[in-house]
């Protein structure tokens, strides 16, 4: 499997993703709102999209279907849900469901919702595991509920699901907000010595040039994770003092969210 990760360089900081069979040259496009930069990306490398695929129904991941459906004649992915607001969707997907590019790709479909309720993850079958997040986990965060979501299924998509991957698995989200997230991580967690670490390495960073992170080290830095620290709960009593001493993981979850929205 070959990852290509492409940066928009838009307001929004979206990653977009080609995934490649190196046998065969067919190419996945994962969220490629940045069509041109997609397309162009495909071309040098001299690789054919076959297949769009949407994380989600946000347009920030969905606007560039069209043009590369288009150019390509690809089949467009997404969840089995989604077909009300994504328009022209061949293959709707369930948790489970594997998606093959070429001859020995296979991407596996986790149904993640949170972020929104038809949001889907992908994670690879591959010696190096990856997972391609989208909204759902970015690099030291966690996403929003704002637009259609729910944190306690978030939180849920987190504790069942991503939490339980493989220590070594590359995390590979939707947008670049790692520098932000590592200043909530600090703001709720002061004393968080990855963060410490990492932040200085992050700031003013080039994200073409930055590295993939794995589940591990986000578990050392992603607050999202880091729900029994006594650090995290000690500061969210500060600003919510009717929690219990020993609040449950999931009202940890959803009050850091919570703080998140307004941070």
């Amino acid at each position: 499997m070959i990852v290509e990760r492409i940066w928009t360089g838009n307001a929004y900081r979206n990653f977009n993703y080609l995934i490649a069979c190196p046998d065969t040259g067919e190419a996945l496009a994962i969220d490629p709102l940045d069509h041109e930069k997609c397309l162009n990306a495909a071309k040098v490398r001299g690789w054919q999209i076959t297949q769009v695929l949407n994380t989600h129904e946000h347009h920030d991941h969905t606007g560039g279907n069209e043009a590369v459906i288009a150019a390509t004649g690809a089949k467009l992915l997404a969840h089995h849900k989604s077909g009300s607001k994504i328009r022209g969707v061949d293959r709707g997907l369930q948790a489970g469901d594997i998606v093959k590019v070429g001859k020995r790709v296979e991407l596996e479909c986790l149904d993640t919702p949170g972020h929104t309720m038809c949001h889907i993850c992908l994670r690879s079958h591959t010696d190096q595991p990856a997972l391609f997040s989208g909204d759902t986990l970015f690099n030291a965060g966690a996403g929003n509920c704002h637009n259609g979501g729910d944190p306690a299924l978030l939180y849920a998509t987190f504790a069942e699901q991503l939490a339980k991957l493989p220590e070594n698995t590359q995390v590979y989200p939707g947008h670049d907000y790692i520098e932000n997230n590592l200043g909530f991580t600090l703001d709720r967690e002061p004393d968080n010595a990855a963060a410490q670490a990492l932040l200085p390495q992050v700031e003013g960073q080039d994200p073409q040039r930055s590295k993939v992170w794995t589940l591990a080290e986000e578990k050392g830095f992603n607050t999202f994770f880091r729900l029994g620290s006594a650090s995290v709960i000690a500061a969210l009593r500060e600003r919510f003092p009717e929690l219990p001493a020993q609040p449950d993981p999931k009202t940890v979850f959803v009050k850091l969210r919570e703080l998140r929205n307004t941070w």
